[in-house]
């Protein structure tokens, strides 16, 4: 009897996991493979790019539900531009203000499919303190094995264009410095290790090991 109840017990959990795991699927978002873009209009005329070279976030999607959620923080601080006096001024009370507001972050829990791949994100922005919506765009979503580690993995470009003045970033606009911000997000994600199908059984319980506690 005591060994039906552990096995019982046993194949619940199983199928409780297996169950999370085909419905849902986490991925944390890869930093070097994933540096944030801006592009602005300088006085009118030419195109001036830069980015973040650092930015750090999870991905939760379920195919099945139509669902999941979105999270990205960006380090302001890791700005990069073509000069370093432009990187100090986007630094600067003028722009970014990176002493008192060093991330800006992104989070999503409304997302757009077209049959199985994630075409759009609804969520919000907060920037120098100010949270608003916006809707990100994403493309060229591409999921398979990574060729070196074998681990499942998802590639996908998101993008979305916001006026900066309504999170009063107010410097220059709208002639020195284009009020008009299109932001790009490259992003790479792995497939997160939260969980291993290990069991520990005493007692008739049944717990699940985190991959973490077992190092």
């Amino acid at each position: 009897m005591t060994r039906r109840v552990a096995a019982a017990t046993v194949a619940l959990a199983l199928a409780i996991t297996a169950g999370r795991a085909a419905a849902e699927d986490t991925y944390t978002i890869d930093p070097v493979h994933s540096q944030p873009i801006f592009e602005v209009r300088h006085m009118g005329f030419s195109l001036q790019r830069g980015s973040f070279g650092k930015a750090t976030g999870k991905v939760t999607v379920d195919r099945t539900a139509k669902k999941g959620s979105v999270e990205v923080t960006i380090d302001t601080t890791s700005i990069k531009t073509i000069d370093p006096r432009l990187d100090t001024h986007a630094k600067s009370e003028d722009f970014f203000n990176v002493a008192k507001y060093p991330t800006m972050t992104f989070k999503s829990t409304n997302l757009t499919f077209d049959g199985d791949r994630v075409v759009g994100l609804d969520g919000e922005l907060t920037l120098l303190g100010v949270t608003k919506p916006v809707t990100l765009k994403v493309a060229n979503e591409v999921c398979g094995e990574h060729p070196i580690n074998k681990k499942p993995m998802c590639g996908a470009e998101a993008t979305t264009t916001i006026k900066r003045s309504e999170w009063g970033m107010k410097y220059g606009a709208p002639r020195a410095v284009s009020d008009e911000v299109k932001i790009t997000i490259p992003a790479a994600a792995a497939a997160a290790d939260e969980f291993d199908l290990s069991f520990q059984v005493t007692s008739f319980r049944v717990s699940v090991v985190r991959a973490s506690d077992r190092r």
